[in-house]
């Protein structure tokens, strides 16, 4: 897999690229979870989800958020991250113009970034959110929330309560023109030790089904 330095608005962008050969393939970007907290795209759930994205036929990015690894940068509590994201979006469609869906997929933190992406970015196709921290952050901007997506919860999260996620989902679900998927994680915590094959399986299946529709659910 390639290491590639992208230019960012902070500076150099680090970051992991793996290609398909179809000009019009399917894209995912994978934002890691929160830079304070260990966070990086080597995190193993991250790694994971890139590989089984380019399994799905997808070309695929993860990259370090801002001050993290070989980015260059601080921690910017969310604007700057946003913005490295958009970068790193930006030259994924300057090599892929047309492909036929795009992901964007967060851990935590990076689902929060990832859902403003995606209010920002209307070639955004379908979006993974993972153990969101609706209890820490605020997702009143998804009003209204412009694609279908699966949020991925752990029942017993020790660092987002998951009626707190429920709330959100049920908000989103509301909405008209959008299918809200969601699936718990029987007993798994915030950072789904010991599950996160299953984590992965579930996105894989969910993903897989949303490319093989013809309805895109934005």
């Amino acid at each position: 897999m390639p290491d590639i330095i992208l230019p960012g608005p902070a500076g150099r962008i680090e970051a992991r690229f793996q290609r398909q050969k179809a000009p019009n393939a399917p894209m995912a970007l994978i934002l890691h979870s929160h830079p304070q907290y260990g966070g990086t795209m080597n995190n193993p759930l991250v790694y994971e989800l890139y590989h089984r994205f380019h399994k799905l036929g997808c070309t695929v990015v993860r990259f370090n958020f801002r001050g993290v690894g070989r980015s260059q940068g601080s921690f910017d509590n969310g604007a700057g991250e946003l913005s490295d994201a958009a970068a790193v979006l930006d030259w994924m469609s300057t090599l892929y113009p047309n492909p036929s869906f795009c992901w964007v997929a967060g851990i935590s933190f990076g689902a929060w970034i990832g859902m403003q992406l995606l209010m920002r970015r209307p070639e955004i196709t379908g979006f993974i959110s993972i153990a969101p921290q609706a209890n820490l952050y605020d997702f009143a901007f998804l009003a209204p929330c412009p694609a279908s997506g699966l949020f991925v919860h752990g029942t017993k999260d020790q660092v987002v309560p998951e009626g707190d996620v429920q709330k959100l989902v049920d908000r989103l679900s509301a909405q008209r023109g959008i299918k809200i998927s969601y699936t718990k994680v029987e007993g798994a915590n915030h950072f789904f030790d010991n599950h996160m094959n299953e984590v992965v399986d579930i996105v894989e299946e969910y993903a897989k089904n949303r490319m093989a529709s013809p309805y895109s659910g934005r």
